[in-house]
C-alpha cells in the first residue's frame, strides 16, 4: 500500500519512483517553481549548471530533456514554463564551453525552431532573443554539420510581417532583423559553417533589409559614415526598424571579401528593379550610400563595375531608370576614394560614352528598338535629362582621378568624338548627320566636365599633338555651339591658377590689380609648349573671330582665352605675337574683307580694345599703358560703340555701317613697337603683319562639295611631287594645266596597256623552246652581272700557299681552302 506523501511530489511524479530517476533530469525538474510567475528557482539552476560543467558528456542529455519539457509546454500553452526553459538553456549555453557543446547546441536550436514556429508573436520574439545570444558566444569547437538555412528563411520571413496590431508588427520585424544578424555574425567568418554569402542566402537576407530599410519613405540617413554596431539592448529596442536595418546592412557589407561584394549587391539591384526605385533616386542613392561607405575601401570598384554592368543590362529601360542609375554612379564616385576606380578605368568612361550614343539615337529615332512600338516610344525630354546626367557622371569620375589619367582619358573621349571630314562613319550604321553633330556636342561636353577640374604642370606631355589637332579642327567648323564648346575646353586646360572666373566678362579694367590676379613664372616646359602649338592656337582665335554667327559667349570665351595665355604660358616673345594678334584682329574688323556683319566688326573691336588694356597692364610698360588708355577714352567720346561696355550688352548700340574711323580711335602699330623697343622688347616681328596660314586641316574641317575634296587632294600631291621645288611660289594650278596633265596620264596608261598585253600574248603563243631560251638568256646576263659584282666588291685572302703565276706571266694570289694550307709544326697540336 503507497503512502500519501510518495504521491504528493513535484510536477506529478511519484515520490517512491523519483528517487529512480536519473540526477540530471531531477536537476532538471527542481529549477522549475511550482507557480510559473515565481521565475526560474535560481538555487537549483546554479546546481544544475554545477552538475553541467562537472559532468559535461550530460549536457547533450540535459539539452534534450529541456527540449522535450519545452515541447510539451508549448503544445499545453503553459508559456511561462516556455519562458523559463528558455532562460535555463541561455544560461547553460553561456556557462558551458565544453567539447560536448555540439549535441547541447543542436538542442538548444531545435527548442528555438519550435518556437519560431510558433503562431504567438511573444513566443517568435522569445526564440529570436535566444538565438541573438547564441549568436554573440565563440564556440571552441567547430561543427560541420549545422545547418542556418531555415533560420535565414523564417527571419527574412519575420522582416515583412503584416501583423495588424502596428507595435507588435514593429516588434516581429525588429527581431527578424537582429535574428539576421545573429546569422550573420554566427556564419560569415566560420569556413566551417554554411557560406552566408551564397545566392540563396543574400537573395533573402538583403531583400529583407531593404524593405525595411524603406519604410521611412526615402528619408536620409543623417550620419553617413558606418554608426558603431554595438549598444545596449536597451537602445536596440528603442531602435525603429529602419535605423536598426542599417546598422545590420552596414555590418553584413563590412563583412564582406574581395569575392562576396557581387553577391551582396546583385540582390540590391534587382530589388531596386523589381520595385521601379531608380526612377525616384533619392532610396537607390541612399542605398548605395550605405554600401559605399561601409564596405572596405579597396573593394569600391567593385561596386562601380557592377553599377556599370547593370547600367549596360538596362540599355533598352526607359530613360527615367538609367538617369537613376547613371545618379546612383555619379554619388557613388563622389564617395570613392580618389584613384580607387579600379584597373579599367577605361571602361568606365567607354560604357557611359555609349550609353549617352544611344540615348542620342534613341532621341531621333524616337524608339527603343526598331518595331516601333507605341509601348517603346522615348520621351524627348527624358532622354535630355540623361544625357546631362551622364555628362555630369564623367565629371565626377574624372574629378577622382590623377593628372595622367586625366590625359588619358581625354585623349579617350577625343577618339570617339567624329572629326569633320575624317571619320564621319563613325558610330552606328543608322547614325545621320544630325546623329554625328549631336554626339559631337554631347562628347564634347563631356570633355569639357572631364578638363574642368584638370590640373598640370607640364602642359607638353599632358596636351600631346594627338589631342590638341582633333580639338583645334572644331574650332573651324561652321557650328556656334561646337565651337564655343571647344573655346571653352582650351580656357579650362589653360588655367592652372583658376583665373577664369575674372575674366568671364569682357570688360575694360581701369586697374587689374583689384583682381588679385595669380600669377606664375613661365617655366621650360610651358616654353616649349609655346614654341610647337602656339602658332596654332594664335591662328584658330583669329579664324573663330571671323566667323558670321559668333555670338557674345564666343568674344567672352575669346578674351578669357587671351588673357589666360598671357599669364599661364606667356615670356616675352610670347608677350609680342598676342600683341602682334590683337592688330591683326583690329585690322579684320577694320577693312572687313570677310564682309562681316557690323555688329561683329565692333565686337572685334572691343575685344581688341579689352585685351591691349589687359596685356598693357601685365607688361608694365608705362607708355605702352599711356598710349591704350589714350586710344579708349578717345572712343569713350567719339566712338563707344567700339568698346565691350556698349557692345556686350542687352541693348547695343551698334551704328547701321562702320566706316571712315579716324586714326584716334585706333591702336597704332608703329607707336606700341616704339614703345616696346624702346623697354627692351625684340619687336622685329611687330613690324610683320600677322596673316594666318590655311592649313589642310582647315580645309578639311570645312569643306562641303566633292571639288573641295578633289582640289584639296590635288594640292596635297603637288606638295609631295618633285615638280615643287621647279614651280615658283606664284604658279598655280590652272584648268588648262589640268586638262593636259590628265590627256598625258591617259596616253600613259594606254602604252602600259599595250605593252601588257604583248607580253602576255607571247607567253600564251611562242613555242616553249623560245620562251625557255628568252629566260635562259635573262638569267645568265644576270649572273654575269652579279659576277661582276663580286669581283669589285670581294677580295681573296691572302693565301699562306704562296702565288700563282697570271695569264700574261703575271702574278696572282691563289685561294686556297683551309684544308690544303701548309701549317708550321709549331701551330699544330
Amino acid at each position: 500500500m503507497v503512502c500519501d506523501h510518495c504521491c504528493s511530489g513535484q510536477n506529478g511524479i511519484c515520490g517512491c519512483c523519483g528517487a529512480l530517476r536519473p540526477r540530471y533530469k531531477r536537476l532538471v525538474d527542481n529549477i522549475f517553481p511550482e507557480d510559473p510567475e515565481d521565475g526560474l528557482v535560481k538555487a537549483n539552476m546554479e546546481k544544475l549548471t554545477f552538475y553541467a560543467l562537472s559532468a559535461p558528456e550530460k549536457l547533450d542529455r540535459i539539452g534534450a530533456y529541456l527540449s522535450e519539457r519545452l515541447s510539451r509546454d508549448v503544445a499545453r500553452h503553459r508559456y511561462g514554463y516556455v519562458c523559463i526553459a528558455m532562460e535555463a538553456l541561455d544560461q547553460l549555453l553561456m556557462a558551458c564551453h565544453c567539447q560536448s557543446i555540439n549535441l547541447f547546441v543542436e538542442s538548444f536550436l531545435k527548442m528555438v525552431r519550435k518556437l519560431l514556429e510558433a503562431d504567438k508573436p511573444n513566443l517568435q520574439i522569445l526564440g529570436t532573443n535566444s538565438f541573438v545570444k547564441f549568436a554573440n558566444i565563440e564556440e571552441d569547437t567547430p561543427s560541420y554539420h549545422r545547418s542556418y538555412d531555415f533560420f535565414v528563411s523564417r527571419f527574412s520571413e519575420m522582416c515583412h510581417s503584416g501583423y495588424e496590431d502596428p507595435d507588435i508588427r514593429t516588434k516581429i520585424r525588429i527581431a527578424g532583423i537582429r535574428g539576421l544578424q545573429g546569422v550573420v555574425r554566427k556564419t560569415v567568418n566560420d569556413e566551417l559553417q554554411a557560406n552566408i554569402w551564397d545566392p540563396q542566402h543574400m537573395d533573402k537576407i538583403v531583400p529583407s533589409l531593404l524593405f525595411n530599410l524603406q519604410e521611412e519613405g526615402g528619408k536620409e540617413s543623417q550620419s553617413t559614415a558606418p554608426v558603431p554596431l554595438q549598444g545596449s539592448e536597451r537602445e536596440k529596442e528603442k531602435d525603429s526598424p529602419a535605423e536598426l536595418t542599417e546598422r545590420c546592412f552596414r555590418e553584413l557589407l563590412g563583412r564582406a571579401g574581395y569575392g562576396n561584394i557581387k553577391n551582396a549587391l546583385t540582390p540590391v539591384l534587382m530589388h531596386l528593379d523589381n520595385h521601379s526605385l531608380w526612377e525616384g533616386k533619392t532610396f537607390a542613392c541612399r542605398c548605395f550610400k550605405i554600401i559605399m561607405y561601409s564596405i572596405q575601401s579597396q573593394h569600391s570598384h567593385l561596386v562601380i563595375q557592377q553599377l556599370l554592368g547593370h547600367l549596360d543590362a538596362n540599355s533598352k529601360s526607359p530613360a527615367t531608370v538609367r538617369a537613376g542609375i547613371v545618379e546612383v554612379l555619379s554619388e557613388a564616385a563622389v564617395i570613392e576614394a580618389s584613384g580607387s576606380i579600379g584597373p579599367t578605368v577605361l571602361e568606365v568612361f567607354n560604357t557611359l560614352l555609349r550609353q549617352l550614343r544611344l540615348s542620342v539615337d534613341y532621341e531621333l529615332t524616337g524608339f527603343y528598338d526598331s518595331c516601333g512600338c507605341a509601348s517603346s516610344k522615348v520621351q524627348e525630354h527624358e532622354e535630355r535629362q540623361l544625357q546631362e546626367a551622364v555628362i555630369k557622371t564623367i565629371g565626377s569620375f574624372a574629378s577622382r582621378l590623377p593628372a595622367y589619367q586625366c590625359s588619358e582619358v581625354m585623349l579617350f573621349i577625343m577618339g570617339k568624338i567624329p572629326i569633320p571630314g575624317m571619320n564621319p562613319t563613325l558610330g552606328t550604321a543608322s547614325s545621320t548627320l544630325e546623329s554625328s553633330r549631336m554626339i559631337q556636342v554631347m562628347l564634347l561636353k563631356s570633355l569639357l566636365q572631364v578638363t574642368t577640374g584638370f590640373r598640370t604642370t607640364n602642359m607638353l606631355t599632358a596636351l600631346p599633338s594627338s589631342f590638341l589637332d582633333p580639338l583645334l579642327t572644331y574650332t573651324m567648323t561652321e557650328d556656334a555651339e561646337i565651337r564655343l564648346l571647344v573655346l571653352e575646353i582650351l580656357v579650362s586646360l589653360i588655367d592652372r591658377h583658376d583665373n577664369r572666373p575674372k575674366f568671364s566678362t569682357v570688360s575694360i579694367i581701369s586697374d587689374i590689380s583689384i583682381l588679385k590676379l595669380k600669377l606664375d613664372k613661365c617655366s621650360r616646359q610651358d616654353n616649349l609648349f609655346m614654341n610647337k602649338h602656339s602658332q596654332r592656337l594664335y591662328r584658330h582665335i583669329f579664324f573663330s573671330c571671323k566667323e558670321e554667327n559668333s555670338t557674345q559667349p564666343h568674344f567672352e570665351a575669346l578674351y578669357a582665352l587671351l588673357a589666360l595665355l598671357s599669364m599661364e604660358l606667356a615670356n616675352e616673345e610670347v608677350v609680342v605675337d598676342l600683341i602682334r594678334l590683337a592688330l591683326a584682329l583690329q585690322d579684320l574688323a577694320l577693312t572687313n574683307e570677310e564682309t562681316l556683319p557690323t555688329y561683329n566688326r565692333c565686337a572685334v573691336h572691343a575685344l581688341s580694345a579689352a585685351y591691349l588694356n589687359l596685356i598693357s597692364q601685365l607688361t608694365t610698360v608705362p607708355t605702352f599703358c599711356q598710349h591704350v588708355n589714350e586710344v579708349i577714352e578717345t572712343r569713350q567720346k567719339e566712338t563707344p560703340f567700339l568698346l565691350p561696355e556698349n557692345v556686350f550688352t542687352e541693348e547695343s548700340r551698334i551704328p547701321n555701317s562702320l566706316e571712315n574711323l579716324e586714326e584716334g580711335v585706333l591702336f597704332l602699330q608703329s607707336k606700341i613697337t616704339e614703345v616696346l623697343r624702346g623697354s627692351g622688347y625684340n619687336t622685329e616681328r611687330l613690324d610683320i603683319p600677322y596673316i594666318p596660314e590655311s592649313t589642310d586641316e582647315d580645309r578639311l574641317s570645312k569643306r562641303k562639295s566633292i571639288g573641295d575634296t578633289v582640289s584639296l587632294q590635288l594640292e596635297m600631291e603637288s606638295r609631295n611631287s618633285p615638280e615643287k621645288q621647279e614651280r615658283t611660289p606664284a604658279e598655280e594650278i590652272t584648268f588648262e594645266i589640268l586638262k593636259k596633265a590628265i590627256v598625258n596620264s591617259v596616253g600613259m596608261e594606254e602604252l602600259e596597256r599595250e605593252r601588257r598585253k604583248q607580253v602576255v600574248e607571247k607567253f600564251q603563243k611562242a613555242p616553249f623552246e623560245e620562251i625557255a631560251a628568252h629566260c635562259g638568256a635573262r638569267a645568265t646576263s644576270l649572273q654575269s652581272k652579279l659576277n661582276q659584282i663580286f669581283e669589285i666588291t670581294i677580295r681573296p685572302p691572302p693565301s699562306p700557299s704562296g702565288t700563282a703565276a697570271g695569264s700574261h706571266g703575271q702574278l696572282q694570289s691563289r685561294s686556297v681552302p683551309v684544308y690544303e694550307m701548309k701549317f708550321p709544326d709549331l701551330c699544330v697540336y
